[in-house]
């Protein structure tokens, strides 16, 4: 196979495959109300919200982290039940194109594991991913590398250039680089370019019209 056409590719799941800032937003901001704190505003949800809740909670709330931790996840729980999830635009088909290629694709996620694969049943997408793994199914969690090779592992697969991990954030990005990926932007061409990623796509669509062109060279 080309060297340049991937073998496998990880996919962070929340603002990379669903719109998830709406929900995230709201439930981080009611926690941090009901802590003493202020609300953000959305560019700083977006900023900060890309960690695991077990290591950025202790830092945002101190000695009361746990109960905020289990207040934001009763908070999340309720109102990711009461809402549609949103797809992102390509995405679907995206991961679609690379099944009918034989293609494995997994979920590395900072969102809990239980929530994580109750939304990819709830959207019938199990039989797309080898393996689906978020927040606490690991030892560490992204941006650490054990949590690709966890997911890796599923497949007995092991990280390497060819896997590229897809996603919207500087912990993803960091994350591929741990693991020895190639690392893939969802988002802001200029946001890619401060994190020296030279792939990067306005959405799914985009990645999906380069593989199926560097397909059709094979």
């Amino acid at each position: 196979m080309n060297p340049l056409f991937p073998k496998a590719f990880i996919f962070d799941w929340d603002n990379t495959l669903v719109d998830s800032w709406p929900t995230i937003t709201d439930a981080i901001n009611q926690t941090r109300v009901q802590f003493g704190l202020p609300a953000w505003p959305l560019d700083e949800i977006k900023l900060h919200c890309t960690r695991a809740a077990r290591d950025s909670f202790p830092e945002w709330f101190g000695d009361q982290w746990e109960k905020a931790y289990e207040f934001y996840y009763q908070n999340f729980d309720a109102l990711r039940r009461s809402r549609a999830i949103q797809v992102k635009a390509g995405a679907h088909d995206l991961l679609l194109w690379l099944k009918d290629r034989n293609i494995p694709s997994f979920v590395v996620s900072n969102k809990r594991g239980d929530y994580l694969r109750h939304e990819v049943e709830r959207l019938q997408w199990q039989d797309l991913f080898k393996a689906v793994v978020g927040a606490q199914d690991a030892p560490r969690d992204k941006p650490a590398r054990e949590h690709v090779d966890h997911a890796l592992n599923h497949a007995e697969m092991e990280a390497h250039a060819s896997v590229w991990f897809v996603g919207d954030s500087a912990v993803d990005m960091e994350c591929a680089v741990n693991a020895g990926c190639t690392p893939v932007f969802i988002g802001n061409p200029a946001e890619a370019e401060k994190l020296n990623v030279k792939l990067v796509f306005s959405d799914c669509q985009g990645l999906k019209t380069l593989l199926y062109n560097r397909s059709e060279k094979l």
